[in-house]
Parts: structure tokens; C-alpha cells; sequence
């Protein structure tokens, strides 16, 4: 089996199989036998900052000496960016030999409980490659939570980063209900912390009460104090329950990315294995790309993830506020998944001088047609393919004082990261 054989297996199967939850995710691991049970760490849930978080704590237990697993979710240019051993994705060779290793267990599990969905693969895939190589495991939710594959863990730490409207589809129409398919993830006798507020808060901590877990609150157990350095991310203090850290380097640009360190912060402490030198260490070597990341000059080019309404209006403001009146604009793609009346009303709230839009060749047929995006912006519209040219129009429309802005998809993103390479 090749590389492109693995993926077009775990497409193509995942494909027919959408009945949610944890039991085939669980009944592969236990025909296993069970190597996630040892395994200690952090699952994350949350509607934005679950990467942002997980990088932060990855990366201080890393700098502590300790071999580290992370998973991810999504990827950007390699789908072997899912599956992270101390900071290096699978290589496509052991991603290969993984998924056939797992081939008779899939198969076995399919025959009674019907074929394991592309998440479920993954999970197990990245369980069986981690487990006997890690001592701690830092776990991204892919969807929601209570019905996903990696819910199937139990880590010991659950983190929640915050509950906003997201995949409305499957997790609920209101915030109460997205929060409690979020705070599902809370296992018996958990540590949970959360930067949750309002209704989402109260939904964690009766989940947490219901199965006797203790909660760390961002702004009560866990304080963080953020200064910015513009461009250069910020100076952090952070402190908590037997702790407190004073002018950490964060590299991360956002006014939203201390608290999601803090986090990170707050869980690697609860593992009880850091240092402050470690956390110091960890949190200055932290990368994590296509968020607010500036990938070139004259004019500046700004790659953001970020493709849900809140997610875009916290990254707009940020944007803002670093480049204030300077000329900005956008080049932007969005799935069909997505509500594109809300998204590009997120849009306007950045006050993009122009808009290019685009279709990212990735997500080619599930992508919104751009010409409709155009239409439905406005004035200051215009429609450019591929992305490099996309981005070409933008850069040229800008120019070399002015700033272009890419996002509204993180296939948009990973392809214009991947031209830089």
C-alpha cells in the first residue's frame, strides 16, 4: 500500500460509515489492547483555540524532557500533520505501516459493528503509532464532543477552551446544547479546565460536579496578565492553584492567544511533570501556522485559519488593532458547509478595502463557487483562480505599504502556506 493508497482507503471507507460515537472506536482499541489505558494527558475540546491550547501544553511538556504525542485537527498542507510525535508529524512510510498493521482489527470490528468512520481510523491509527512511544498524549476534538472518536479516551485532563455557534448541524442550534456535547468529554474523577463563561460555564461545571471532577476556571482558579508586543505575540503572567509564572514569551499573535496558553499553562501544571524553566521554554518555542501568521512583505501577508463567525470577528479585531487604518485586503474562500451570509457578514467586520475570492484546488466541489460569494458581498468584490493568482490580485490591489489577509478556510490557508515552502 502507498501513501496516496492509505488515504484514499480511509477516505473512501470513512465515507460510508457516519453513524457518531465512541463504541467502534473502543472496540478497535480494546483488540488492541487497550494502550490508550496507560496513557496520561489532555483531551481538548472547545468551538476555537483547541490547536492553540494543545500546541502550548505540547510544547512545555516537550521542553520538560518528556516525549509527547499530539493529535491535532485539521490538518494544513500534509494529512500526517494529524498524528505528532515531539513536535514531527508521522512520516508517510509509518503512517502506511500504522493503517495496515490495523487492517485485520478494522476489518474484524467492521464485521460486527459496521465499517469505522475516516475519525475513527485516525484515532486508532495515532493511539496504536503513539502509545509505546509517549509518556504524555495531548488530544484534539474533532467535532463536538460526547459522539467523538477521541472521546473514547480518557486522559485524566479534560480542557474545554469556550462554547460559540459551530457545526450547528450536529451539535445543537444554542449554546447550551453545543456546551453540553462539549462538556461530554468529562470522565469520572477528571480535572477540567475551561475558559468557558455564562451558560456554557454553568453547563461544564454541573458536568463536572455530576462526575466528581474538579474545575479550574480562566479569571478565578487560573489568572493570566497579557501584554502585547504586536507583531511579536506577548508577555504573559500566569497563575493558579500552586503556581505563578511572570513574563512568559508567547510568541502567538492575537489578543485571544493568552488565554489559551493560560490553559495550557493550567494543564500542564495539573500533569504534575513541568518545571518553570520548561514552561518558560515551551511556551517562547511554541509555532503554529496559518493563525495570524505573517508570511511575507511589501506588502504584508497574513494567513488565519480561523472559518466560523467568531473565530473571524476576534482575529478581525486583533488585525486591527496592529495595523490600525492601513490598507487591508482579503483573499477568502469558504466551504459549503458554512453559513456564507454570517461568515461574510465576520467578514465586513474587518473592513477590508477590497475582497478577492477564491477556491481553494483541495476543496475543489466542496467549496462555495466564488462567483456566488462575490455576489452575495458586494461592492469591492472580485473572483481570481487559482490561489496564487488570488493572491497575486490581492498583493497587487494592496500595495507594498498595505497588508493582505488570507482565510474563511484552512484549505485556502494550507495551500497559500504551501506555495511558500
Amino acid at each position: 500500500m502507498t501513501y496516496g493508497q492509505a488515504l484514499e482507503y480511509i477516505s473512501k471507507q470513512g465515507r460510508f460509515a457516519m453513524k457518531l460515537g465512541t463504541e467502534r472506536t473502543r472496540a478497535i482499541l480494546d483488540r488492541l489492547g487497550a494502550p490508550d489505558r496507560a496513557l496520561r494527558g489532555a483531551l481538548i475540546a472547545g468551538t476555537n483555540g483547541k490547536g492553540s491550547t494543545g500546541v502550548c501544553l505540547t510544547s512545555i511538556v516537550g521542553a520538560a524532557g518528556l516525549s509527547v504525542g499530539f493529535m491535532p485537527k485539521p490538518h494544513l498542507i500534509s494529512y500526517t500533520e494529524r498524528i505528532e510525535l515531539n513536535g514531527r508529524a508521522i512520516g508517510e512510510d509509518e503512517f502506511v505501516a500504522t493503517l495496515e498493521g490495523l487492517l485485520p482489527t478494522l476489518d474484524g470490528v467492521a464485521m460486527e459493528m459496521g465499517a469505522a468512520t475516516e475519525f475513527e481510523m485516525l484515532t486508532a491509527m495515532a493511539i496504536a503509532f503513539l502509545a509505546p512511544r509517549i509518556e504524555v498524549l495531548v488530544c484534539e476534538v474533532g467535532l463536538g464532543g460526547r459522539l467523538d472518536a477521541t472521546n473514547a479516551l480518557d486522559l485524566g485532563i479534560a480542557v474545554i477552551t469556550n462554547v460559540d455557534l459551530d457545526h450547528q448541524k450536529y451539535l445543537g442550534d444554542t449554546i447550551a446544547e453545543i456546551a453540553r456535547e462539549k462538556a461530554a468529554i468529562i470522565k469520572q474523577g477528571n480535572w477540567v479546565v475551561t475558559a468557558c463563561e455564562g451558560e456554557a460555564l454553568a453547563i461544564v461545571e454541573s458536568q463536572a460536579r455530576a462526575m466528581s471532577a474538579q474545575v479550574w476556571r480562566l479569571g478565578r482558579e487560573v489568572i493570566v496578565e497579557p501584554r502585547s508586543l504586536g507583531w511579536d505575540g506577548h508577555l504573559i503572567s500566569v497563575s493558579g492553584p500552586g503556581f505563578a509564572y511572570r513574563d512568559l514569551r508567547l510568541p502567538l499573535v492575537g489578543d485571544y492567544q493568552p488565554a489559551n496558553a493560560a490553559l495550557g499553562v493550567a494543564a500542564a501544571h495539573l500533569l504534575g511533570v513541568v518545571s518553570e524553566d520548561a514552561v518558560r521554554e515551551g511556551l517562547a518555542s511554541v509555532r503554529w501556522p496559518g493563525r495570524l501568521q505573517v508570511v511575507g512583505q511589501r506588502p504584508r501577508v497574513i494567513l488565519d485559519g480561523g472559518h466560523n463567525p467568531a473565530a473571524m470577528v476576534k482575529a478581525g479585531v486583533a488585525l486591527r488593532r496592529l495595523i490600525g487604518s492601513e490598507t487591508l485586503v482579503a483573499v477568502f474562500a469558504m466551504l459549503s458547509e458554512r453559513d456564507p451570509a454570517k461568515l461574510l457578514e465576520a467578514l465586513g467586520t474587518l473592513r477590508p478595502d477590497a475582497v478577492v475570492f477564491t477556491e481553494p484546488a483541495s476543496a475543489r466541489g466542496h467549496a462555495i463557487p466564488p462567483e456566488s460569494l462575490a455576489a452575495l458581498y458586494g461592492a469591492g468584490a472580485q473572483v481570481a483562480r487559482p490561489a496564487s493568482a488570488a493572491v497575486d490580485l490581492a498583493r497587487a490591489l494592496a500595495g507594498p505599504a498595505g497588508n493582505v489577509l488570507v482565510g474563511g478556510s484552512l484549505y485556502l490557508v494550507g495551500e497559500v502556506l504551501s506555495l511558500k515552502d
